[in-house]
């Protein structure tokens, strides 16, 4: 199983949310190579700016220096194909333009997408995402 992480995946963990538990099960699965876990550079960017106006940017460097440590493929380009399916979540469903991309990579590497974001709920009821809630 592959799963992409949204930021607010990451972010429940930094903010010690109860949904966090359920993410670090998934860190400890990719630890044992049972599941694949991949993270865009996009949402590796919105937990960072997230953290410096948490904590700072200090801290906000260690926090990302730890995600980059877990078992994490960072995916730091998007093809054109990513990008055309970004642009269509984009307009379909009204999303943020980050939202639209992580939907675009997980449509287009089959990935289930873990997340508690609502802008997904209704690419989700018509078939285009397979998601993970975090609820």
């Amino acid at each position: 199983m592959h799963y992409l992480l949204d930021a607010c995946a990451l972010l429940v963990i930094c903010n010690g949310e109860p949904e966090a538990q359920k993410v670090l099960d998934l860190f400890k699965q990719a630890k044992t190579g049972s599941i694949r876990l991949s993270l865009s550079i996009i949402q590796l960017l919105e937990v960072y700016y997230d953290r410096i106006y948490i904590a700072g940017e200090e801290e906000a460097r260690t926090i990302i220096e730890s995600i980059l440590a877990e078992p994490i493929t960072i995916i730091e380009h998007i093809s054109y194909p990513v990008m055309f399916e970004a642009g269509r979540f984009k307009t379909s469903y009204s999303m943020s333009i980050a939202d639209a991309i992580a939907a675009g990579i997980s449509k287009n590497l089959g990935t289930t997408l873990v997340t508690k974001d609502e802008e997904f709920k209704m690419a989700e009821k018509d078939g285009e995402l397979s998601l993970l809630w975090l609820k």
